[in-house]
């Protein structure tokens, strides 16, 4: 056991599995060696929407390889997120000083189970991350770097590796981040992201449960969620009312970057086993350097890329439903 152990934490659900069948490999590749625990958490409380596709039919093949990444990694383990309320009223008093814990944010994304998996790590340096970013440079002192940065600065919730693969200039192209003392390839932000964090949970504040007002409300309302605001914005309150910051750097050479794909397409999933091979390999085009994203130069998102008027169509269309379905209910009752 190292003096300041360290966790590797990754959340997973059954939707996860057409990715997570390639990238929890890549994402051990790179990071398991560095750790002393390496914690897969499965969360079996369904959402709604997009976070509940392919619940059933994923869940064998998504034991399957937790199992072979348990034989492939001795510290590794899973756990089942616990919803019961003795396991409940453990993250309140950890996380809310006693407060229920919301189980879904306002999108019906995941909460109380991020809580939950940190919280039954055996480590209180915990690195988690979310099982679809992937991971390139592939510095093998990465981790105990950013622990180092942890002992030395207060000041620092979290440690993240660089947004991106870096540029020539040091510069960032997809987000504005305030430089970080650490040096030209490292920057600061005051607030969080539950993609990822290597965090140390002795420094976390007390959350305090927010709630969205106005359109997400609505939104919130339409889908049949709850209108709790997300966890990273609740710890991101915390931390701005602490002075406490996150820190992501790129580390010595070779360093460490991530990057994160922000759709899923039936050409990522093609390009995906080839995607992670370029990435770890290093071979990145230019456009994809200073962006936390997968840019178009590396999968085209032409036919997946959003636009507003679908969801406007799909709100619409279930606000009607929870307004004809009672109605027709009660004709149903009167008639009967």
């Amino acid at each position: 056991m190292s003096p300041n152990p360290v966790t590797l934490q990754i959340s997973l659900a059954p939707t996860d599995l057409p990715t997570a069948v390639h990238t929890v490999p890549h994402q051990l590749r790179q990071w398991g060696d560095q750790v002393d625990e390496i914690l897969l958490t499965v969360d079996l409380h369904r959402s709604r929407g997009k976070f509940a596709e392919g619940w059933e039919e994923r869940l064998p093949g998504l034991r399957k390889l937790i199992e072979d990444c348990c034989i492939d990694y001795s510290h590794a383990r899973s756990v089942d997120v616990d919803y019961g309320p003795v396991a409940q009223e453990a993250v309140a008093s950890t996380f809310f000083d006693g407060r229920p814990v919301p189980l879904k944010d306002y999108r019906g994304a995941p909460f109380y189970s991020y809580l939950f998996s940190i919280h039954s790590a055996r480590n209180d340096r915990v690195f988690h991350l979310d099982s679809d970013m992937l991971f390139g440079g592939g510095s093998q002192s990465w981790v105990s770097e950013a622990v180092d940065v942890l002992d030395r600065r207060p000041d620092v919730l979290a440690c993240n590796p660089l947004p991106g693969p870096p540029t020539s200039d040091g510069t960032l192209r997809s987000q504005f981040l305030e430089r970080d003392s650490m040096g030209s390839a490292a920057f600061r932000s005051p607030a969080l992201s539950t993609r990822l964090f290597l965090m140390d949970l002795g420094r976390l504040p007390v959350l305090e449960a927010a709630r969205v007002t106005g359109r997400p409300a609505w939104h919130a309302r339409i889908e049949g969620n709850q209108t709790y605001n997300t966890l990273e914005n609740m710890i991101s309150q915390s931390m701005a009312g602490r002075g406490l910051v996150r820190v992501e750097f790129l580390g010595r050479t070779p360093g460490m970057w991530g990057v994160h794909p922000p759709w899923r397409s039936a050409t990522f999933y093609r390009r995906l086993p080839d995607l992670i091979q370029e990435i770890e390999h290093g071979r990145i085009p230019e456009e994809q350097r200073g962006c936390h994203e997968v840019e178009d130069c590396l999968v085209d998102w032409t036919d997946v890329r959003p636009s507003t008027r679908p969801d406007i169509v799909r709100q619409s269309r279930r606000a009607l439903e929870r307004l004809v379905v009672p109605l027709t209910a009660k004709g149903h009752r009167r008639g009967s």
